[in-house]
């Protein structure tokens, strides 16, 4: 399809906004996709009598309905199943008797697996423990780094806002297969340290739980920075500087009046790295040993190298229960404050 200066009036930064949104919409029009989920929405929209701005607000929520809530029932689905040697290796939920009769088969024996084998409750417990301990000291890195940031002026502001997302340009997987060269015996950190004389032996860092946290404050760091940084742009530093008037020392000043004001931030960057770090896969199968287990690692082991789809998809569920709690919990707190 040929592209003309015309269609791409959308991206000229000098266009009115409403300018630019008309020929977005005119430009998306050509695709078959874009028509057919709005055609859906306006659809619905006039069988239920909705108004423009309820259908608006109703296009995240289908989105939502349909790439995370319907998966998310065919997983629970087939953690319930029974396993089978098969294709896919699990049987029917539902089983036809003839006569207009059926039998509905469903089986708890992953989760009681789950919940009674010290394997996988292990599994669970250190992954919680991983990324409680990585989110601590992601956080005790990151906040002098925001605050800095801060606190800096506008044009060192950007150029370290840059620094902070230069690692999302590169890989994920090359970014922790470089740690790999930096952590091992013969790496480039155990040959600083002994160059300038602080060891005379080399330390042994990969395949341990300390180069699991590494790798996690690492590639998580980012995430905790920004949103700290977000709270503390927004910062009165002069509530700092009447507190100091009124005879409060910095230290005070800073733990009473800056923390509390940046609380939201710290919580939404505390979430950010805890959710992913508990469920990580990657970090813990590249520079964990093998007494590093954590719930994603089970869970391809389970899935791909034991094939067995229900205990995968109930340790997929369970995990996923597991995240949402805190975040109900969370959300309760707010709305009562």
């Amino acid at each position: 399809m040929k592209t003309t200066t015309r269609d791409i009036t959308y991206l000229n930064p000098s266009a009115s906004p409403e300018k630019r949104t008309e020929k977005l919409h005119a430009y998306l029009t050509r695709y078959a996709f874009y028509r057919w989920f709005f055609s859906v929405i306006f659809r619905l929209g006039s069988l239920f009598q909705f108004s423009g701005k309820n259908i608006v607000i109703a296009i995240p929520y289908l989105w939502l309905l349909l790439f995370f809530f319907c998966p998310f029932l065919i997983v629970l689905k087939i953690s319930l199943s029974e396993p089978a040697m098969a294709q896919p290796p699990y049987l029917a939920m539902i089983e036809s008797l003839g006569g207009g009769v059926f039998n509905l088969k469903i089986s708890f024996y992953n989760y009681i697996a789950i919940l009674t084998e010290n394997y996988y409750i292990g599994a669970f417990l250190n992954s919680l423990k991983i990324a409680a301990i990585a989110t601590l000291l992601t956080l005790i890195i990151a906040f002098p780094m925001a605050y800095a940031m801060a606190k800096t002026t506008k044009n060192w502001r950007n150029l370290l806002l840059m620094l902070v997302i230069l690692p999302f340009w590169s890989s994920f997987l090359i970014r922790v297969y470089a740690l790999i060269g930096l952590l091992k015996d013969q790496g480039l950190l155990n040959g600083l340290l002994i160059k300038i004389g602080i060891i005379e032996q080399p330390l042994v860092i990969l395949n341990t739980d300390i180069a699991v946290y590494i790798g996690i404050v690492y590639s998580y760091l980012p995430f905790m920075v920004l949103p700290i940084y977000a709270s503390l742009e927004k910062f009165d530093w002069c509530l700092v500087e009447a507190a100091t008037d009124l005879g409060a020392s910095r230290l005070t000043a800073f733990w009473k009046i800056v923390i509390p004001l940046s609380k939201s931030g710290i919580l939404v960057g505390c979430f950010l790295v805890f959710i992913p770090a508990i469920g990580e896969f990657v970090i813990p199968d590249l520079l964990g040993g093998a007494d590093t287990i954590m719930i994603g690692k089970v869970l391809w082991t389970e899935f791909f190298n034991n094939t067995d789809w229900t205990m995968a998809s109930a340790l997929a569920v369970t995990l996923l229960i597991v995240l949402v709690i805190p975040i109900v919990i969370y959300q309760k707190i707010q709305d009562k404050s």
